[in-house]
This record gives C-alpha cells, structure tokens and sequence, in this order.
C-alpha cells in the first residue's frame, strides 16, 4: 500500500471519528433497512416513576447488537483490534440510553430533537474513557465530539428532508 495522504497526527482522530459514526449510525441504518423487525425496546416497554417510557421506543436490543458487532468488524478491520470497537460501541450505546434516559424525564418524545444532548453523551463517553487505545488526547478528544455534533445534525436534517419527500400525502 501507498503512504496515507492523511498526516499521521490526524489518524488517530479520524479513527475515533469513524468508530463513533459507526457506533451511531448502525442502530439507524438497520431501522432503515428493517423496519421495526427484530426491534425489541430496551425498556421493554415499561415506564419510569414518573409515568414517562424509561427509554421510548427507539432504544432497541437490535440497535445495540448491530452497534456493537459494526463496529467491533470496523476495528478488526482497521485496526485488526476487535475490542477497541467494542468498547466504543458500548460507551457509545451507555451514552445514548442516559441521553434517551434524560430526555424521557424532560418530556421529550423519542426521536425529539435535543441539540447536543443527543450527541455528546455518545460522542464524549467512548472518547475520554478510551484516549489511550485511540491515541486521542484531551483536546483532541474533544474536537472529535465537536466534528461528531456538527456530523450528526446535518445527517439528521438530511435523513429528515429524505423522511418528508418520502412520505405519502397526507402522513
């Protein structure tokens, strides 16, 4: 192979950049690709002291199986370290429920839009907690959440504009 064409300084955060993407856009490209099969909710249904759903709908058992094993392939691959990605996907995923957790408990819906709080529990949690295996400091770290925020709220209005033209007069 060729010398990469991106400085080796930046490496480090374009991996975890990609981990990361990986870990949250899996559980939505399979909703996308699936439906609601195999979509089982994490909370099972129930609800919290406040009579609010604990997690909502959206947070399902398929969405962390597909997170988790995407992005363990994707480390495999890239980094031949499976582990690495599984690590990632699971503090991503413990990020997201507390997210879905505490949005649930201000009155949101699920799939309410909560700027910043839909990104940086995800982002913020894998990245500090895992620094060392993805060579990432501090403030790089934090930048890589920062690129992950502005990533996702365009990809959601994307997928948002994609959802309207998509869907049938009158839905």
């Amino acid at each position: 192979m060729g010398e990469s064409v991106i400085p080796e300084a930046a490496q480090g955060g374009l991996l975890a950049l990609a981990l990361v993407i990986s870990a949250n856009a899996a559980p939505v490209l399979a909703h996308l690709l699936l439906g609601r099969a195999l979509s089982w909710p994490v909370d099972g249904g129930r609800c919290w002291r406040d009579g609010r759903r604990i997690l909502g709908a959206s947070k399902t058992w398929r969405g962390l199986v597909v997170s988790l094993a995407s992005t363990a392939a994707l480390s495999a691959w890239w980094l031949g370290d499976a582990w690495t990605g599984l690590l990632v996907a699971a503090l991503a995923m413990a990020g997201d429920l507390a997210s879905s957790f505490a949005k649930r408990r201000r009155g949101l819906r699920s799939g309410a839009d909560a700027p910043g709080l839909d990104q940086l529990p995800e982002s913020l949690l894998p990245l500090l907690a895992l620094r060392g295996p993805l060579a990432l400091g501090a403030g790089e770290a934090f930048a890589v959440a920062l690129a992950f925020l502005v990533l996702d709220l365009i990809g959601t209005r994307l997928l948002a504009g994609l959802r309207a033209r998509r869907a049938p007069p009158g839905a």
